[in-house]
């Protein structure tokens, strides 16, 4: 690094903090910052304050908005008395690229995880808590009715849904979960275990 002006030293040295970002890759991506004209740098410099100074997390939902309440939350046309439960935001993406859920969201940010630590504090778990038990709480005022767990299928993740189930059983809101199962185009000989089990549990007549 020393044959490197100090600059460039630590544009690589911050390029390689990125996830996934290799020494060689920050390499890479520092001298195509050096390349580019002044402008599409500055232009990328631009875009990263931006992001950090505008983009916060939605104060109902925890879902990343540069408004708040985000635009989900807000929309009169959602249906804010059913909840889909997230782990992080991206997921609320994927879902909602579906246009199949018409309800609104709650992101928790994580997902329980005793042996790494990971408490219902250190989620948004009394924030969903709070949104089920004070109506003024959630979208618009609405009163939740149900939640929709769609946390991953894992160890860590069932945990996390039995942990909400009980806690959203104990305030009288229904609760339900995703389906699971085998997905279309799949083969059952190269499913898992679990996947087996799950699609015989959520097996449905056919109509």
């Amino acid at each position: 690094m020393a044959a490197y002006p100090e600059s460039v030293s630590n544009l690589i040295e911050e390029f390689a903090r990125l996830p996934g970002i290799g020494r060689r890759s920050a390499e890479r991506l520092a001298f195509f910052v050096l390349k580019s004209g002044r402008e599409e740098a500055l232009g990328l410099a631009r875009s990263i304050t931006h992001v950090k100074d505008s983009v916060k997390h939605c104060s109902v939902c925890w879902n990343l908005a540069d408004i708040d309440p985000c635009p989900i939350c807000s929309n009169p046309e959602r249906d804010a008395s059913v909840v889909l439960v997230v782990e992080q935001p991206r997921d609320l993406i994927s879902l909602e690229q579906t246009g199949m859920h018409h309800g609104i969201y709650h992101v928790l940010l994580g997902r329980l995880d005793p042996l790494d630590g990971v408490g219902p504090d250190g989620l948004t778990v009394d924030d969903l808590l709070s949104r089920l038990r004070d109506p003024a709480r959630n979208a618009r005022g609405v009163a939740v009715r149900e939640i929709v767990l769609g946390l991953n299928p894992d160890m860590e993740g069932d945990t996390t849904a039995l942990h909400l189930a009980e806690e959203a059983r104990r305030l009288g809101v229904s609760t339900t979960r995703l389906a699971r199962g085998l997905p279309s185009g799949s083969q059952i000989e190269y499913a898992s275990r679990a996947v087996l089990a799950d699609a015989i549990t959520e097996r449905r007549p056919i109509e």
